[in-house]
């Protein structure tokens, strides 16, 4: 079963069981795969699970930031409803590396690229994020290739 048909079935279930955040939040979801299908001319055959993953992974960024905003704004309310939706549409990426995990990748791709000061940044974000794909958080592979360049 491919991870849209997941994100259906997981939708259906949630509003027949009467949790209707947890139904919004899929069938909002589902409307950001079918943009993204209709944007890439992909509405008859659909997208790979990995594209699903990165739509997923960019909802998620989405919700992180304005989570951030929120707090800083003093509306704890509205933060903790961008949290929530988060913890549900988590369950739908591979799971997470870890800081330590990455942190050994980063200084692998390093050496094996041989490069060093932050004008590589972008080279071994790239070689880091092809291998790691959705399975690490863009925001932290960055951040850790920046500690480790300078």
């Amino acid at each position: 079963m491919s991870l849209k048909d997941v994100v259906q079935e997981d939708m259906k279930v949630a509003l027949l069981g009467g949790n209707r955040f947890v139904g919004d939040t899929l069938r909002n979801l589902k409307a950001a795969i079918l943009d993204e299908e209709v944007a890439q001319g992909k509405r008859d055959e659909g997208l790979s699970d990995e594209e699903i993953e990165k739509i997923i992974a960019r909802e998620i960024k989405k919700r992180r930031e304005s989570f951030s905003i929120y707090e800083s704004n003093g509306r704890p309310e509205l933060a903790e409803q961008e949290k929530k939706e988060i913890d549900v549409l988590v369950k739908y990426l591979p799971e997470q590396m870890g800081e330590e995990e990455i942190r050994e990748l980063v200084k692998a791709k390093i050496a094996a690229l041989g490069v060093t000061g932050p004008q590589a940044m972008g080279q071994v974000i790239g070689a880091v994020k092809k291998e790691v794909g959705n399975s690490a958080d863009g925001s932290l592979v960055a951040k850790i290739v920046k500690e480790s360049l300078n």
